[in-house]
Protein backbone atom coordinates (compact mmCIF):
# COMPACT_ATOMS: atom_id res chain seq x y z
CA UNK A 1 0.00 0.00 0.00
CA UNK A 2 1.05 3.84 -0.76
CA UNK A 3 1.40 6.77 1.67
CA UNK A 4 -1.43 9.24 1.24
CA UNK A 5 0.23 12.31 -0.41
CA UNK A 6 2.77 13.93 0.96
CA UNK A 7 4.33 17.09 1.01
CA UNK A 8 6.76 18.45 -1.51
CA UNK A 9 10.20 17.18 -0.59
CA UNK A 10 9.03 14.73 1.81
CA UNK A 11 9.78 10.76 1.93
CA UNK A 12 9.03 8.34 4.03
CA UNK A 13 10.61 5.26 4.51
CA UNK A 14 8.70 3.36 6.00
CA UNK A 15 5.69 0.34 5.43
CA UNK A 16 2.64 2.46 5.11
CA UNK A 17 0.00 1.97 7.84
CA UNK A 18 -3.28 2.93 7.65
CA UNK A 19 -3.85 3.35 11.55
CA UNK A 20 -1.17 6.35 11.34
CA UNK A 21 -2.30 8.10 8.35
CA UNK A 22 -4.01 10.45 10.85
CA UNK A 23 -0.84 11.86 12.83
CA UNK A 24 1.09 11.38 9.84
CA UNK A 25 -1.54 13.74 7.80
CA UNK A 26 -0.44 16.06 4.70
CA UNK A 27 -0.18 19.03 6.87
CA UNK A 28 1.27 17.70 9.75
CA UNK A 29 4.40 16.68 7.91
CA UNK A 30 4.19 19.99 5.88
CA UNK A 31 4.38 22.04 9.36
CA UNK A 32 7.61 19.33 10.36
CA UNK A 33 9.35 19.89 7.25
CA UNK A 34 9.63 23.57 7.58
CA UNK A 35 10.87 23.28 11.02
CA UNK A 36 13.34 21.36 9.38
CA UNK A 37 14.02 23.42 7.06
CA UNK A 38 14.51 26.17 9.20
CA UNK A 39 16.42 24.97 11.63
CA UNK A 40 18.59 21.75 10.30
CA UNK A 41 21.55 23.98 9.59
CA UNK A 42 21.64 25.66 13.09
CA UNK A 43 21.36 22.18 14.29
CA UNK A 44 24.06 20.88 12.43
CA UNK A 45 26.34 23.61 13.98
CA UNK A 46 25.83 23.24 17.15
CA UNK A 47 26.53 19.35 17.06
CA UNK A 48 29.95 20.23 15.26
CA UNK A 49 30.24 22.26 18.47
CA UNK A 50 30.04 19.63 20.54
CA UNK A 51 32.58 17.43 18.95
CA UNK A 52 34.93 20.32 18.68
CA UNK A 53 34.62 20.57 22.64
CA UNK A 54 34.97 16.85 22.94
CA UNK A 55 38.39 17.47 21.17
CA UNK A 56 39.54 20.36 23.56
CA UNK A 57 38.22 18.39 26.83
CA UNK A 58 39.92 15.14 25.93
CA UNK A 59 43.14 17.52 25.50
CA UNK A 60 42.75 18.36 29.30
CA UNK A 61 40.53 21.01 29.38
CA UNK A 62 38.57 21.65 32.10
CA UNK A 63 34.86 23.09 32.13
CA UNK A 64 34.30 26.74 33.52
CA UNK A 65 31.75 29.38 33.86
CA UNK A 66 31.72 31.67 30.82
CA UNK A 67 33.07 35.16 31.23
CA UNK A 68 30.88 36.66 27.82
CA UNK A 69 28.03 35.34 30.07
CA UNK A 70 28.79 37.11 33.41
CA UNK A 71 26.66 40.07 33.08
CA UNK A 72 23.44 37.12 32.66
CA UNK A 73 24.80 35.45 35.40
CA UNK A 74 24.74 38.04 37.92
CA UNK A 75 21.92 40.32 36.30
CA UNK A 76 18.39 40.65 38.28
CA UNK A 77 16.02 38.69 35.79
CA UNK A 78 12.98 36.58 36.37
CA UNK A 79 11.31 33.60 34.30
CA UNK A 80 7.76 34.63 33.29
CA UNK A 81 4.86 33.59 35.68
CA UNK A 82 4.37 30.09 35.83
CA UNK A 83 0.94 28.94 34.63
CA UNK A 84 -1.34 27.37 37.39
CA UNK A 85 -0.96 24.31 35.67
CA UNK A 86 2.79 23.84 36.36
CA UNK A 87 2.98 25.85 39.83
CA UNK A 88 2.31 22.12 41.68
CA UNK A 89 4.82 19.23 40.63
CA UNK A 90 5.87 17.69 43.48
CA UNK A 91 5.91 14.31 42.19
CA UNK A 92 6.32 13.93 38.44
CA UNK A 93 5.93 10.05 37.14
CA UNK A 94 8.07 9.39 33.98
CA UNK A 95 7.58 6.30 31.40
CA UNK A 96 7.47 5.33 27.65
CA UNK A 97 4.36 6.19 25.23
CA UNK A 98 2.70 2.83 25.41
CA UNK A 99 -0.63 2.94 26.03
CA UNK A 100 -1.11 1.12 29.55
CA UNK A 101 1.69 3.13 30.58
CA UNK A 102 -0.30 6.50 29.50
CA UNK A 103 -2.68 5.33 31.15
CA UNK A 104 -1.65 3.89 34.34
CA UNK A 105 0.58 7.19 34.60
CA UNK A 106 -1.64 9.88 34.01
CA UNK A 107 -4.37 7.72 37.08
CA UNK A 108 -1.38 7.51 39.44
CA UNK A 109 -2.05 10.40 41.69
CA UNK A 110 1.44 11.83 40.48
CA UNK A 111 0.59 15.91 40.16
CA UNK A 112 2.69 15.41 36.56
CA UNK A 113 3.65 12.86 33.74
CA UNK A 114 6.94 12.89 31.09
CA UNK A 115 5.58 10.82 28.20
CA UNK A 116 8.60 9.51 27.08
CA UNK A 117 9.70 9.68 23.55
CA UNK A 118 13.38 9.40 24.65
CA UNK A 119 15.68 7.24 27.03
CA UNK A 120 12.53 5.62 28.33
CA UNK A 121 11.53 4.61 24.84
CA UNK A 122 13.09 2.16 21.94
CA UNK A 123 12.59 4.86 18.89
CA UNK A 124 11.66 2.32 16.27
CA UNK A 125 9.21 4.20 14.07
CA UNK A 126 6.04 1.59 15.51
CA UNK A 127 7.13 3.14 19.27
CA UNK A 128 7.14 6.96 17.95
CA UNK A 129 4.20 7.10 15.62
CA UNK A 130 1.95 4.63 17.90
CA UNK A 131 3.04 6.88 20.99
CA UNK A 132 1.72 9.83 19.15
CA UNK A 133 -2.12 8.30 18.80
CA UNK A 134 -1.62 7.51 22.23
CA UNK A 135 -1.42 10.81 23.28
CA UNK A 136 -3.98 12.38 21.04
CA UNK A 137 -6.49 10.16 22.58
CA UNK A 138 -5.34 10.79 26.42
CA UNK A 139 -5.34 14.31 25.70
CA UNK A 140 -9.17 14.15 24.62
CA UNK A 141 -9.83 11.81 27.29
CA UNK A 142 -10.62 8.89 25.19
CA UNK A 143 -8.17 6.36 25.26
CA UNK A 144 -9.02 2.65 26.52
CA UNK A 145 -7.44 -0.48 26.80
CA UNK A 146 -8.73 -3.72 26.75
CA UNK A 147 -5.99 -6.28 28.15
CA UNK A 148 -6.16 -9.61 30.56
CA UNK A 149 -9.76 -9.41 31.49
CA UNK A 150 -9.63 -5.90 32.08
CA UNK A 151 -10.58 -2.30 30.77
CA UNK A 152 -7.70 0.62 31.36
CA UNK A 153 -9.33 3.91 30.92
CA UNK A 154 -8.55 7.74 32.53
CA UNK A 155 -10.12 8.89 35.87
CA UNK A 156 -11.63 11.98 36.28
CA UNK A 157 -8.38 13.71 38.16
CA UNK A 158 -5.41 13.40 36.32
CA UNK A 159 -1.81 14.22 35.94
CA UNK A 160 -0.44 17.18 33.70
CA UNK A 161 1.17 15.99 30.56
CA UNK A 162 4.57 16.87 29.77
CA UNK A 163 5.83 15.68 26.79
CA UNK A 164 10.06 14.48 26.04
CA UNK A 165 11.42 14.86 22.58
CA UNK A 166 14.40 13.01 21.90
CA UNK A 167 17.53 15.10 21.74
CA UNK A 168 19.57 17.41 19.71
CA UNK A 169 22.02 14.19 18.39
CA UNK A 170 19.43 11.76 17.24
CA UNK A 171 17.53 11.85 14.03
CA UNK A 172 14.20 10.27 12.74
CA UNK A 173 15.09 8.10 10.10
CA UNK A 174 12.34 7.32 9.17
CA UNK A 175 11.29 10.57 7.43
CA UNK A 176 13.61 12.83 4.50
CA UNK A 177 13.08 16.35 4.08
CA UNK A 178 14.72 17.31 0.90
CA UNK A 179 17.04 14.03 0.82
CA UNK A 180 17.93 14.37 4.50
CA UNK A 181 17.12 13.09 7.54
CA UNK A 182 15.09 15.23 9.82
CA UNK A 183 16.18 15.74 13.58
CA UNK A 184 14.38 13.29 15.90
CA UNK A 185 13.52 16.46 18.52
CA UNK A 186 11.99 18.35 15.69
CA UNK A 187 9.88 15.02 14.83
CA UNK A 188 8.19 14.19 18.06
CA UNK A 189 7.73 17.81 18.81
CA UNK A 190 6.63 18.98 15.76
CA UNK A 191 3.97 16.29 15.42
CA UNK A 192 2.81 16.51 19.11
CA UNK A 193 2.30 20.58 19.09
CA UNK A 194 0.67 20.76 15.90
CA UNK A 195 -2.20 18.02 16.45
CA UNK A 196 -2.45 18.88 19.89
CA UNK A 197 -1.59 22.22 21.12
CA UNK A 198 -5.03 24.33 20.59
CA UNK A 199 -6.85 21.09 22.27
CA UNK A 200 -4.42 21.22 24.99
CA UNK A 201 -5.20 25.41 25.86
CA UNK A 202 -8.26 24.53 25.12
CA UNK A 203 -8.30 22.54 28.47
CA UNK A 204 -5.93 24.66 30.48
CA UNK A 205 -2.69 22.51 31.02
CA UNK A 206 -0.27 22.75 27.74
CA UNK A 207 1.28 22.18 25.74
CA UNK A 208 4.56 21.61 28.01
CA UNK A 209 7.73 19.61 27.14
CA UNK A 210 10.90 18.44 28.49
CA UNK A 211 13.90 18.57 26.86
CA UNK A 212 16.64 16.52 27.12
CA UNK A 213 20.58 16.48 26.40
CA UNK A 214 21.32 19.95 25.64
CA UNK A 215 25.32 21.32 26.15
CA UNK A 216 25.13 24.73 25.96
CA UNK A 217 22.61 28.07 26.18
CA UNK A 218 23.11 27.94 22.69
CA UNK A 219 20.96 25.00 22.17
CA UNK A 220 18.56 26.39 24.37
CA UNK A 221 18.30 29.53 21.99
CA UNK A 222 17.75 26.94 19.31
CA UNK A 223 14.80 25.44 21.13
CA UNK A 224 13.75 28.59 22.26
CA UNK A 225 13.67 29.73 18.52
CA UNK A 226 11.72 27.55 17.48
CA UNK A 227 9.12 27.75 20.18
CA UNK A 228 8.77 31.08 18.48
CA UNK A 229 8.67 29.85 15.11
CA UNK A 230 6.54 26.93 15.75
CA UNK A 231 3.88 29.66 17.74
CA UNK A 232 3.77 32.28 15.32
CA UNK A 233 3.17 29.15 12.48
CA UNK A 234 0.45 27.61 14.18
CA UNK A 235 -1.18 31.10 15.51
CA UNK A 236 -0.76 30.03 19.11
CA UNK A 237 -0.55 32.96 21.61
CA UNK A 238 3.56 33.27 22.14
CA UNK A 239 4.44 32.06 25.23
CA UNK A 240 1.88 29.43 25.20
CA UNK A 241 4.75 26.49 25.19
CA UNK A 242 6.54 26.02 28.90
CA UNK A 243 9.54 23.45 28.61
CA UNK A 244 11.60 22.35 31.72
CA UNK A 245 15.30 21.79 30.55
CA UNK A 246 16.97 18.64 32.33
CA UNK A 247 20.74 19.56 33.18
CA UNK A 248 22.04 16.11 32.34
CA UNK A 249 25.58 17.18 30.92
CA UNK A 250 27.73 18.53 33.05
CA UNK A 251 28.44 21.33 30.54
CA UNK A 252 25.29 22.19 30.55
CA UNK A 253 25.51 22.44 34.83
CA UNK A 254 27.92 25.78 33.78
CA UNK A 255 25.13 27.27 31.90
CA UNK A 256 21.85 27.25 34.00
CA UNK A 257 21.70 30.70 34.21
CA UNK A 258 21.93 31.50 30.71
CA UNK A 259 19.86 28.25 29.65
CA UNK A 260 16.75 29.42 31.72
CA UNK A 261 17.73 33.04 30.52
CA UNK A 262 17.10 31.95 26.40
CA UNK A 263 14.18 30.31 27.65
CA UNK A 264 12.75 32.72 29.79
CA UNK A 265 9.55 33.16 28.10
CA UNK A 266 8.85 29.57 27.43
CA UNK A 267 10.44 28.58 30.86
CA UNK A 268 9.43 25.66 33.44
CA UNK A 269 12.81 25.58 35.05
CA UNK A 270 15.29 22.73 35.60
CA UNK A 271 15.57 18.95 36.42
CA UNK A 272 18.56 16.93 37.86
CA UNK A 273 19.10 14.86 35.44
CA UNK A 274 21.08 12.59 37.50
CA UNK A 275 21.97 9.58 35.42
CA UNK A 276 22.75 10.76 32.48
CA UNK A 277 25.05 13.54 34.14
CA UNK A 278 26.99 11.22 35.68
CA UNK A 279 26.93 9.43 31.76
CA UNK A 280 28.34 13.42 30.95
CA UNK A 281 31.17 13.07 33.38
CA UNK A 282 32.78 9.74 32.63
CA UNK A 283 32.07 10.93 28.60
CA UNK A 284 33.32 14.21 29.09
CA UNK A 285 36.50 12.84 30.71
CA UNK A 286 37.03 9.49 29.36
CA UNK A 287 40.58 10.66 28.29
CA UNK A 288 41.68 12.56 32.07
CA UNK A 289 44.38 10.16 33.54
CA UNK A 290 43.37 11.40 36.88
CA UNK A 291 39.47 10.47 36.95
CA UNK A 292 38.50 7.30 37.56
CA UNK A 293 34.91 6.61 39.47
CA UNK A 294 34.45 3.97 42.04
CA UNK A 295 31.86 0.99 41.36
CA UNK A 296 28.47 2.60 40.17
CA UNK A 297 26.47 1.85 42.95
CA UNK A 298 28.32 4.24 45.20
CA UNK A 299 27.94 7.27 42.73
CA UNK A 300 25.15 8.52 44.82
CA UNK A 301 23.56 11.98 45.17
CA UNK A 302 25.77 12.52 48.07
CA UNK A 303 28.93 11.94 45.74
CA UNK A 304 30.64 15.87 45.92
CA UNK A 305 30.43 17.08 42.57
CA UNK A 306 26.66 15.25 42.38
CA UNK A 307 26.00 17.02 45.61
CA UNK A 308 27.49 20.35 44.04
CA UNK A 309 25.27 20.01 40.67
CA UNK A 310 22.19 19.63 42.84
CA UNK A 311 22.14 22.54 45.13
CA UNK A 312 23.69 24.85 42.27
CA UNK A 313 20.59 23.89 40.07
CA UNK A 314 17.93 24.66 42.99
CA UNK A 315 19.97 27.66 43.86
CA UNK A 316 19.83 28.89 40.03
CA UNK A 317 16.39 27.91 39.73
CA UNK A 318 14.94 29.61 42.70
CA UNK A 319 16.95 32.78 41.97
CA UNK A 320 15.08 33.01 38.81
CA UNK A 321 11.48 32.45 40.24
CA UNK A 322 11.83 28.85 38.32
CA UNK A 323 10.73 25.21 39.36
CA UNK A 324 13.87 22.85 40.50
CA UNK A 325 12.78 19.24 40.25
CA UNK A 326 15.09 16.12 41.41
CA UNK A 327 15.75 13.80 39.54
CA UNK A 328 14.84 9.79 39.17
CA UNK A 329 15.22 7.23 41.81
CA UNK A 330 15.71 4.16 40.08
CA UNK A 331 14.27 1.83 42.92
CA UNK A 332 10.76 0.24 42.32
CA UNK A 333 8.39 -1.93 44.20
CA UNK A 334 9.69 -5.62 44.76
CA UNK A 335 6.43 -7.31 44.91
CA UNK A 336 7.59 -11.03 46.00
CA UNK A 337 10.24 -10.23 48.98
CA UNK A 338 8.60 -7.81 51.34
CA UNK A 339 11.98 -6.87 53.39
CA UNK A 340 13.76 -5.59 49.90
CA UNK A 341 10.33 -4.17 49.29
CA UNK A 342 10.69 -2.50 52.43
CA UNK A 343 14.08 -1.39 52.00
CA UNK A 344 13.45 -0.19 48.72
CA UNK A 345 10.80 2.01 49.69
CA UNK A 346 12.96 3.49 52.31
CA UNK A 347 14.92 4.44 49.82
CA UNK A 348 12.87 6.22 47.77
CA UNK A 349 11.62 7.95 50.99
CA UNK A 350 15.30 9.17 51.46
CA UNK A 351 15.77 10.42 48.30
CA UNK A 352 12.54 12.62 47.89
CA UNK A 353 13.04 13.50 51.65
CA UNK A 354 16.78 14.63 51.02
CA UNK A 355 15.20 16.93 47.74
CA UNK A 356 12.09 18.30 49.76
CA UNK A 357 14.63 19.50 52.52
CA UNK A 358 17.05 20.74 50.36
CA UNK A 359 14.86 22.76 48.97
CA UNK A 360 13.35 20.99 45.69
CA UNK A 361 10.27 21.41 44.17
CA UNK A 362 9.20 17.95 43.15
CA UNK A 363 11.03 14.53 42.08
CA UNK A 364 10.96 12.01 39.96
CA UNK A 365 9.73 8.29 40.07
CA UNK A 366 9.14 5.76 37.48
CA UNK A 367 6.89 3.68 38.62
CA UNK A 368 2.89 4.29 40.26
CA UNK A 369 3.55 2.36 42.90
CA UNK A 370 5.77 4.74 44.24
CA UNK A 371 3.18 7.87 44.58
CA UNK A 372 2.25 8.07 47.66
CA UNK A 373 5.86 7.48 49.24
CA UNK A 374 7.14 10.07 47.11
CA UNK A 375 4.34 12.88 47.69
CA UNK A 376 4.42 12.01 51.56
CA UNK A 377 8.02 12.76 51.98
CA UNK A 378 7.29 16.56 49.85
CA UNK A 379 3.66 17.18 51.57
CA UNK A 380 5.87 16.72 54.79
CA UNK A 381 8.02 19.82 53.97
CA UNK A 382 5.85 21.65 51.62
CA UNK A 383 2.56 20.98 53.61
CA UNK A 384 0.01 22.53 51.53
CA UNK A 385 2.13 25.20 49.45
CA UNK A 386 2.33 23.92 45.80
CA UNK A 387 5.92 24.62 45.69
CA UNK A 388 8.65 26.43 47.75
CA UNK A 389 10.36 28.57 44.74
CA UNK A 390 10.43 31.07 47.45
CA UNK A 391 13.50 29.16 49.48
CA UNK A 392 16.02 30.76 47.14
CA UNK A 393 19.18 28.92 48.89
CA UNK A 394 21.66 32.18 49.41
CA UNK A 395 23.85 29.99 51.19
CA UNK A 396 24.57 28.04 48.87
CA UNK A 397 27.89 28.76 47.29
CA UNK A 398 29.39 26.37 44.39
CA UNK A 399 32.20 27.29 42.35
CA UNK A 400 33.67 25.04 39.41
CA UNK A 401 35.59 23.17 41.89
CA UNK A 402 32.88 21.77 43.25
CA UNK A 403 31.80 20.18 40.14
CA UNK A 404 35.04 19.05 39.20
CA UNK A 405 35.35 17.29 42.53
CA UNK A 406 34.74 13.34 41.20
CA UNK A 407 34.61 10.96 44.25
CA UNK A 408 34.60 8.02 44.90
CA UNK A 409 37.44 6.90 43.02
CA UNK A 410 37.62 3.35 44.96
CA UNK A 411 36.60 0.72 44.98
CA UNK A 412 35.99 -0.82 42.01
CA UNK A 413 35.27 -3.99 42.22
CA UNK A 414 34.74 -7.38 39.86
CA UNK A 415 30.55 -7.35 41.38
CA UNK A 416 30.80 -3.77 39.96
CA UNK A 417 32.45 -4.63 37.05
CA UNK A 418 30.26 -7.62 36.64
CA UNK A 419 26.90 -5.64 37.28
CA UNK A 420 27.42 -3.38 34.51
CA UNK A 421 28.32 -5.77 32.11
CA UNK A 422 25.38 -7.70 33.02
CA UNK A 423 22.97 -4.74 33.20
CA UNK A 424 24.36 -3.51 29.69
CA UNK A 425 23.60 -6.75 28.11
CA UNK A 426 20.01 -7.40 29.25
CA UNK A 427 19.06 -3.46 28.55
CA UNK A 428 20.64 -3.71 24.89
CA UNK A 429 18.88 -7.15 24.30
CA UNK A 430 15.32 -5.33 25.88
CA UNK A 431 15.73 -1.71 23.99
CA UNK A 432 16.58 -3.94 20.62
CA UNK A 433 13.16 -5.71 21.36
CA UNK A 434 11.77 -2.32 21.63
CA UNK A 435 11.40 -1.62 25.41
CA UNK A 436 13.14 1.22 26.34
CA UNK A 437 12.55 0.92 30.30
CA UNK A 438 13.17 -2.05 31.65
CA UNK A 439 13.16 -3.39 35.42
CA UNK A 440 17.01 -5.05 36.01
CA UNK A 441 17.95 -6.25 39.44
CA UNK A 442 15.41 -4.59 41.03
CA UNK A 443 16.19 -0.96 39.01
CA UNK A 444 14.19 0.98 36.27
CA UNK A 445 16.85 0.81 34.12
CA UNK A 446 16.51 2.90 30.86
CA UNK A 447 19.28 4.37 28.37
CA UNK A 448 21.27 6.57 30.84
CA UNK A 449 21.35 4.26 33.33
CA UNK A 450 23.04 1.55 30.49
CA UNK A 451 25.28 4.24 29.34
CA UNK A 452 26.68 4.92 32.66
CA UNK A 453 27.53 0.84 32.51
CA UNK A 454 29.18 0.31 29.36
CA UNK A 455 31.07 4.08 29.63
CA UNK A 456 31.74 2.96 32.63
CA UNK A 457 33.69 -0.69 31.62
CA UNK A 458 34.88 1.69 29.12
CA UNK A 459 36.88 3.94 30.85
CA UNK A 460 38.27 1.27 33.42
CA UNK A 461 39.88 -0.41 30.62
CA UNK A 462 41.36 3.02 29.53
CA UNK A 463 42.27 4.71 32.58
CA UNK A 464 45.71 3.80 34.86
CA UNK A 465 43.27 3.93 37.75
CA UNK A 466 41.23 1.47 36.50
CA UNK A 467 42.01 -1.34 38.69
CA UNK A 468 39.49 -3.33 40.89
CA UNK A 469 40.14 -3.67 44.81
CA UNK A 470 42.26 -6.77 44.47
CA UNK A 471 44.66 -5.39 42.46
CA UNK A 472 44.19 -6.35 38.99
CA UNK A 473 43.93 -4.06 36.34
CA UNK A 474 40.43 -3.91 34.14
CA UNK A 475 41.35 -4.90 30.61
CA UNK A 476 39.36 -5.97 27.20
CA UNK A 477 40.48 -9.34 28.20
CA UNK A 478 39.15 -9.75 31.42
CA UNK A 479 35.94 -8.21 29.88
CA UNK A 480 35.35 -10.52 26.89
CA UNK A 481 36.16 -13.03 29.41
CA UNK A 482 32.81 -11.97 31.64
CA UNK A 483 30.74 -11.62 29.12
CA UNK A 484 29.52 -15.07 28.19
CA UNK A 485 29.12 -15.90 31.60
CA UNK A 486 27.30 -12.58 32.46
CA UNK A 487 25.16 -13.16 29.39
CA UNK A 488 23.99 -16.80 30.29
CA UNK A 489 23.06 -15.29 33.78
CA UNK A 490 20.53 -12.92 31.66
CA UNK A 491 19.37 -15.81 29.60
CA UNK A 492 19.10 -17.41 32.91
CA UNK A 493 16.77 -15.30 34.43
CA UNK A 494 14.08 -15.72 31.86
CA UNK A 495 14.02 -11.74 29.92
CA UNK A 496 13.00 -11.69 27.07
CA UNK A 497 15.29 -9.42 24.23
CA UNK A 498 18.07 -9.79 21.69
CA UNK A 499 20.25 -10.81 23.89
CA UNK A 500 23.17 -12.32 21.94
CA UNK A 501 23.24 -9.83 19.23
CA UNK A 502 23.18 -7.25 22.69
CA UNK A 503 25.93 -9.28 23.79
CA UNK A 504 28.27 -8.83 20.60
CA UNK A 505 27.62 -4.84 20.68
CA UNK A 506 28.50 -4.54 24.20
CA UNK A 507 31.60 -5.87 24.25
CA UNK A 508 32.19 -4.05 20.59
CA UNK A 509 31.62 -1.01 22.08
CA UNK A 510 33.25 -1.54 25.63
CA UNK A 511 36.18 -2.68 24.21
CA UNK A 512 36.77 -0.76 20.96
CA UNK A 513 39.96 1.96 20.69
CA UNK A 514 37.80 4.71 20.22
CA UNK A 515 34.40 5.88 22.23
CA UNK A 516 30.95 6.20 20.80
CA UNK A 517 29.43 9.37 22.11
CA UNK A 518 25.95 7.76 22.13
CA UNK A 519 25.30 4.02 22.11
CA UNK A 520 21.82 5.08 21.05
CA UNK A 521 22.89 6.27 17.59
CA UNK A 522 24.62 3.17 16.46
CA UNK A 523 21.86 0.93 17.58
CA UNK A 524 19.12 2.87 16.17
CA UNK A 525 20.29 1.89 13.05
CA UNK A 526 19.59 -1.77 13.96
CA UNK A 527 15.85 -1.23 14.37
CA UNK A 528 13.50 -1.07 11.73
Amino acid sequence: MQHPPMPAGVTLNAPHNPEFDSILSEAALEFVARLHRRFETRRQHLLAARAERVKRLDAGERPDFLPETRAIREGDWKIAPLPPALQRRRVEITGPVDRKMIINAFNSGADSYMADFEDANTPNWDNQVRGQINLYEAIRRNIVLEQGGKTYRLNDQIAVLQVRPRGWHLDEKHLLVDGSRVSGGLFDFGLFLFHNAREQLARGAGPFFYLPKMESHLEARLWNDVFVYAQDELGLPRGSIRATVLVETIVAAFEMDEILYELREHSAGLNAGRWDYIFSAIKKFKSARDFCLADRALITMTAPFMRAYALLLLKTCHRRAAPAIGGMSALIPIKNDPEKNAKAMEGIRADKRRDATDGYDGGWIAHPGLVSAAMEEFVAVLGDAPNQIAKTRDDVQVGAADLLDFRPEAPITEAGLRNNVNVGIHYLGAWLAGSGAVPIHNLMEDAATAEISRSQVWQWIHSPKGVLDDGRKVSADMVRELIPQELAKVKAAGAEGHFDKAAQIFERMATAAQFTEFLTLPLYEELS
